[in-house]
């Protein structure tokens, strides 16, 4: 493997010294305000990626599949948000504010996000097929591709410009995630209670209920990326020394950078079972369990994730190996997935185990976002290229959009297959392939993706080595 040697003409070499920028640590009111970026996302794109199938579905009368079906809109949908990943890749890394180049972004997209997906949400009285299919497709575009992808992007771009210090990334990082899974367990425990009870309240039923929902969940992020806009710093952003990267040369930054790829074709593999997990439970707990409400239970169970997020720098502390600390996740979450059928008809049982399955999926999930850092330090290691932005986009907003489409897609088909009516009374067949989608397909994709991690370890082990030889390129570029 060959170490570049000199920055290339179009590098953008890191500003501070490497004493300042590994000393860089960040303040409690810093890491709650990155905790808020998150918590923001989480609490209008779970709501997205949990209840939108259902909404188009059950709510909108739109068909699960066919050719103007949810499951086409599902996955057409998320891969133009993938390309738009890349096209946020390159935006955040052509930013030069004064406010620095990932946090102004919390600032102007705020209110578009509220609005884009109170929009996805919203039912008008439109005849079935076409209109119904591309009112549809275009909110759920705007909502969870180029609005939520716009949001997205900074929230893991900028990590790598707080600080260089590995154990304060691995810390901001935990309290991200700790602020997602709060997101996650406000929508995901009141989101179907709220709406029912606001469209028993004004009447309209779900249609109203969602409506109202997702503007008082809008009104929150709003206020949470202000805070967080306000109270961050991107202490590692130099504008007067760092030039905006052209499009080809962040392509230059994934050539020959294996951790990359590995991570970036492992966390699109998860992101389809963590959306079949959360899109599937309104479906097991409304048909197999005969209550939809039980939806709110166990997405609402998510919160405990936030166990499994904090003990992450614990395992990597105690393991000193980031990829045994992702596989130890994936391991508990099949525990978790497979120990589901044995609580029968036991809701407290069915509950248990699901816990366990959240403990697992959280840590998994996590990981990969702060070891994205450090394969932009790789791949600037290689080629001189600093390209952060890029990196991280396609690296997390890529993988989530393609993962989740794909996570909504497949569960769909196979539903349809085996006969799936909405609000009918399902076939044995029908409730067999919900259960599966909702037990057994994660498992299946968390077995592939700790077959995966294990090419990771190489990379990881060459981590002191590449943070040394970049801290002594930054020294010589700051004495320049």
């Amino acid at each position: 493997m060959q170490v570049a040697a000199t920055h290339a003409a179009s590098s953008r070499p890191v500003a501070s010294s490497a004493a300042s920028a590994s000393s860089t640590r960040l303040t409690v009111k810093e890491k709650i305000a990155y905790s808020f970026t998150d918590m923001a996302g989480n609490l209008l794109y779970v709501t997205i990626s949990s209840y939108i199938m259902y909404f188009y579905t059950d709510v909108f009368g739109i068909p699960a599949s066919g050719a103007w079906g949810a499951s086409v809109i599902l996955l057409a949908a998320r891969f133009a948000d993938a390309i738009a990943a890349v096209f946020w890749g390159s935006v955040v890394d052509h930013t030069q504010t004064k406010w620095g180049q990932s946090r102004p972004w919390f600032l102007w997209l705020a209110v578009p996000f509220a609005i884009t997906v109170w929009l996805a949400f919203t039912a008008p009285g439109l005849p079935d097929g076409a209109p119904k299919f591309w009112y549809a497709m275009c909110t759920y575009i705007l909502a969870a591709g180029a609005v939520y992808t716009g949001i997205q992007t900074p929230i893991t771009a900028i990590l790598p410009n707080l600080t260089s210090d590995p154990t304060e990334r691995i810390s901001a990082n935990t309290y991200r995630m700790a602020g997602g899974n709060i997101g996650s367990f406000i929508t995901s425990a009141f989101c179907i209670p709220l709406v029912g009870f606001f469209g028993t309240l004004v009447g309209g039923g779900d249609k109203a209920g969602f409506m109202i929902v997702t503007a008082l969940f809008g009104l929150i992020a709003i206020a949470l990326l202000l805070f967080s806009f306000k109270n961050l710093k991107e202490h590692n952003y130099h504008p007067e020394q760092q030039k905006p990267i052209p499009f080809k040369d962040s392509l230059r930054a994934c050539k020959g950078n294996m951790p990359w790829i590995i991570l970036v074709v492992a966390f699109v593999i998860f992101w389809i079972a963590a959306s079949t997990r959360s899109g599937m439970a309104v479906y097991y707990s409304k048909y197999v369990l005969g209550n939809e409400n039980l939806t709110s239970l166990f997405n609402g169970v998510n919160v405990l994730g936030l166990l499994g997020t904090l003990s992450m720098p614990f395992l990597v502390k105690y393991t000193k190996n980031k990829t045994l600390t992702m596989i130890i996740g994936l391991i508990v979450g099949i525990v978790g997935q497979s120990l589901m059928p044995l609580a029968g008809d036991s809701v407290a049982l069915a509950v248990v185990f699901w816990t366990i399955g959240v403990l697992g999926a959280a840590v998994a999930c996590g990981m990969p976002f702060g070891m994205l850092a450090d394969t932009v330090d790789y791949g600037e290691w290689k080629t001189g290229i600093h390209a952060a932005g890029f990196l991280t986009a396609f690296g997390s907003t890529f993988c989530i959009q393609v993962g989740s489409g794909l996570g909504a897609f497949i569960p769909l088909q196979i539903m349809n297959h085996f006969g799936y009516v909405a609000n009918a009374r399902q076939s044995a067949a029908s409730l067999g392939a919900i259960s599966f989608c909702f037990i057994w397909l994660p498992v299946i994709i968390y077995v592939i993706v700790g077959a995966i991690m294990l090419l990771y370890r190489k990379y990881e082990k060459m981590e002191p080595q590449i943070k040394a030889e970049l801290a002594e390129r930054h020294a010589r570029a700051a004495g320049e």
